[in-house]
């Protein structure tokens, strides 16, 4: 065989042709989408104050509130993921914005606290059929960028959930519990651009393909089962780390503000603003970084990179809290994307049931970090809270059991 019989037969191995074709149309309109949804998702947390004083509730029922959304958006996603993976749904995307719909609707009129129990996890039924779906809908439009798509993908996710909680403030507060329904226009919107992309969704030659065929059996690791067993471990351990960490900025940064420095509300959400708009960039670019030098590069910085910085947070001025809370979410946001990305390609075939597991198993630890930490302050006190959960990024560690599954791709 010649040399450049054998140079054209390695091509492909390299990067198909169909691999090359990056659809940015239905990336963005998944983004737009994903910011829709988590800026509606955002809502309920946002109007429990509302509804507390509106119903005399406790934070026992406060709580509860919290588990029916959580459990139907974080429980329910790998079960979803697990389905479709088998079974394909493409209009399943604009179902779930209608479930989201119905609830932020039942929501807007809730008169009595099982309705709004109900309604807290219709909105969480949404998110859970969403999330996986739309993730492997973005992971099908990459063109082979499958951090960049997911990163992008996900910067609209972490822009909704800094967007809403200024919504809330802005418009529900001021207007009432029935001002939640103006947020159903959105909904609608999102509808709207879901239909377009489930029928592209349905047209892919990937789904084409698989009309009048029974589902194939999901591909096998190259990989031992003990190893991607321990892969997987290891990543939901680094996520708990990150999560729960994030969790405690997000949740309770601005009692931490008030509370040290004696700021405002309204400045003290400022900040939080801040930290969150660093973590909508951060988590948008983990992905293009790690598809230029590898998903466990990244993994590596982004979780023990942000340690020392954790570290001095809890003993910083005003300005320096601010100015390390920004770094800490640029830095620690961008393991999300190379954490999902990397078990995507850990379990190939199952996208769905990977993006499923990733997903719900971040929202659950978000909400039980943050009811965890709530009691940890009641105890202590919030600056206690900072110092103890300082150390959780040194879990980044972990990150040297992962095996190096890139790397004969950068061989080849």
């Amino acid at each position: 065989m010649s040399e450049n019989t054998a140079t054209a037969t390695a091509v492909p191995l390299v990067r198909p042709v169909a691999d090359t074709n990056t659809t940015f149309a239905i990336l963005i309109s998944l983004s737009v989408c994903h910011l829709l949804n988590d800026m509606n998702q955002s809502l309920v947390p946002a109007i429990y104050p509302i509804l507390k004083d509106a119903y005399t509730l406790d934070f026992g029922q406060i709580g509860m509130i919290t588990l029916a959304f959580q459990m139907t958006a974080s429980m329910l996603q790998p079960v979803v993921g697990m389905v479709t993976d088998r079974h394909p749904q493409p209009f399943s995307l604009p179902v779930a914005m209608c479930c989201s719909l119905a609830g932020l609707l039942m929501l807007s009129v809730s008169d009595s606290y099982p309705m709004i129990l109900l309604s807290a996890a219709l909105v969480g039924v949404g998110s859970s059929v969403f999330h996986p779906e739309a993730s492997r809908v973005a992971r099908m439009a990459s063109g082979g960028r499958y951090g960049f798509a997911q990163s992008l993908f996900q910067l609209g996710g972490s822009s909704g959930s800094a967007i809403g909680p200024l919504l809330a403030a802005f418009i529900v507060v001021p207007r009432g519990q029935a001002s939640i329904a103006w947020f159903s226009a959105a909904a609608l919107l999102a509808m709207l651009l879901l239909a377009n992309v489930s029928l592209w969704y349905s047209r892919h030659p990937a789904m084409a393909a698989r009309r009048g065929k029974r589902a194939p059996v999901p591909a096998a690791s190259a990989l031992p089962r003990k190893t991607v067993i321990v892969a997987l471990c290891v990543l939901l351990v680094l996520l708990f780390s990150k999560n729960v960490y994030t969790s405690s900025l997000s949740s309770y940064y601005t009692f931490y503000l008030i509370e040290k420095f004696h700021l405002t509300v309204q400045n003290a959400q400022f900040h939080l603003f801040a930290f969150l708009g660093a973590v909508a960039i951060g988590t948008f670019a983990g992905g293009p970084i790690g598809d230029r030098f590898g998903r466990k590069p990244v993994i590596w910085f982004s979780i023990l990179g942000a340690f020392p910085f954790a570290l001095m947070l809890p003993y910083a001025g005003l300005a320096w809290t601010g100015i390390l809370s920004v770094i800490i979410g640029l830095i620690l946001a961008s393991a999300f994307t190379a954490i999902l990305v990397y078990a995507q390609e850990l379990m190939p075939g199952r996208v769905g049931t990977v993006a499923g597991m990733v997903f719900g198993f971040s929202f659950g630890l978000g909400g039980l970090g943050a009811a965890a930490l709530g009691r940890i302050a009641d105890w202590t006190s919030i600056e206690t809270v900072y110092q103890a959960v300082s150390f959780l990024p040194v879990i980044g560690l972990l990150t040297a059991f992962l095996p190096d599954i890139e790397k004969p791709r950068r061989l080849r």
